[in-house]
């Protein structure tokens, strides 16, 4: 199923608000987002009359790719795609042409001024962002694919005994890597947190040569790269018996992610869903020990709209795709984190990533 011209329609419904005739769209994301189009050059001229008027652009490399992937819209072949769509506005009719004022530089501004003479620009910031928060079946689909991938990688290097003393966090990460592709995932989504003993206390610790040790709590976070679409999952594991201490810090980290996870429903403002999970910390007495949002948007992006901070605006809506992922940090001890990626129901919401929540000792 082609969902782009879907997407594109509802794009125009935010351009007639914005009073503009088309909308130049150069975020490569976005242009995905709406074409289908993976290449590494191209920009988008969507018309807000309809398809008939718009246009694609790319470069000659991807030719072949482009008239695979966006069989529906003509292409113009330019390596200067953005400039060559702009120059082509004002013979299209468009006097007041938006573009994504968030993402285009200065010096790129005044580059497409002057190629689209006498067409008045109007920013029109985050406009495909806004539709992207809101997830299609077809991405849901994506989504949960990637989650699976990660799971079933997971599962696998713990069956295989991978995290275990004596092995470096490098080696973990990697190994963890490696499984994720051997189950269909073309890259980790992000590069994979691991992090072992006092470093777990780091909340985006890189991996080094350092080696796991009998008593570590050990922090992954990490995820699948699949069809454009990321996963986002955190587990926390101990290396032999976990210590009283490490069993209650990771009680509480779970107490709180089940109250952020109880909090996503549609109409629920964000930072009310991050309050839910920070409450359960501050009341423990360690809520400065939670030094980050409690999550964030996933798509194509790893991070994207909407953030669930307590700095954070707007409410969640039916068909978004979420993180919730508090975590305390005992700086020289060690850190907890429980990360699952979730769907927004139109009441409640439903998890994507299934691995075991419990503190696992291996």
């Amino acid at each position: 199923m082609r969902p782009f011209g879907a997407r594109r329609d509802r794009l125009r419904t935010l351009l007639a608000g914005a009073g503009v005739d088309a909308l130049l769209v150069t975020d490569l994301v976005d242009v995905r987002y709406l074409t289908g189009f993976t290449g590494s050059n191209a920009a988008l001229l969507l018309a807000a009359d309809g398809d008939g008027r718009t246009r694609f652009c790319t470069d000659g490399r991807y030719v072949t790719q482009a008239a695979e992937e966006v069989p529906d819209l003509e292409t113009v072949v330019d390596r200067g795609s953005a400039l060559a769509l702009a120059r082509l506005a004002p013979a299209s009719g468009v006097a007041r042409l938006g573009f994504e004022s968030d993402v285009v530089t200065v010096d790129g501004f005044t580059a497409i001024d002057e190629a689209s003479a006498g067409v008045e620009l109007v920013r029109t910031p985050g406009l495909t962002a806004g539709l992207r928060a809101v997830k299609d079946d077809v991405e849901v689909a994506a989504l949960r694919t990637a989650c699976a991938v990660a799971d079933a990688a997971l599962a696998d290097l713990v069956a295989a005994g991978g995290i275990a003393a004596g092995r470096t966090e490098r080696e973990v990460a990697l190994d963890l890597d490696n499984r994720m592709r051997g189950h269909g995932a073309s890259a980790p989504a992000f590069e994979t947190i691991m992090a072992a003993g006092a470093h777990s206390a780091i909340p985006h610790h890189r991996p080094t040569d350092a080696a796991l040790r009998r008593g570590d709590l050990v922090k992954i976070d990490f995820g699948a790269l699949v069809d454009g679409y990321h996963s986002d999952t955190t587990r926390t594991f101990v290396i032999g018996p976990a210590a009283g201490w490490q069993r209650d810090l990771h009680d509480l980290v779970a107490r709180a992610q089940r109250a952020g996870c109880a909090a996503l429903a549609p109409g629920t403002a964000v930072a009310t869903v991050d309050a839910a999970a920070r409450d359960v910390v501050v009341a423990a007495g360690l809520g400065e020990r939670f030094v980050h949002g409690l999550g964030h948007g996933v798509g194509l992006q790893i991070h994207e709209a909407p953030w669930l901070s307590s700095g954070g605006a707007g409410e969640l809506v039916a068909g978004m795709v979420v993180t919730v992922e508090p975590g305390v940090y005992l700086e020289g001890r060690g850190g907890v984190r429980i990360e699952d990626t979730l769907a927004v129901l139109d009441a409640g919401s439903r998890p994507l990533t299934l691995a075991p929540h419990g503190l696992v000792e291996v």
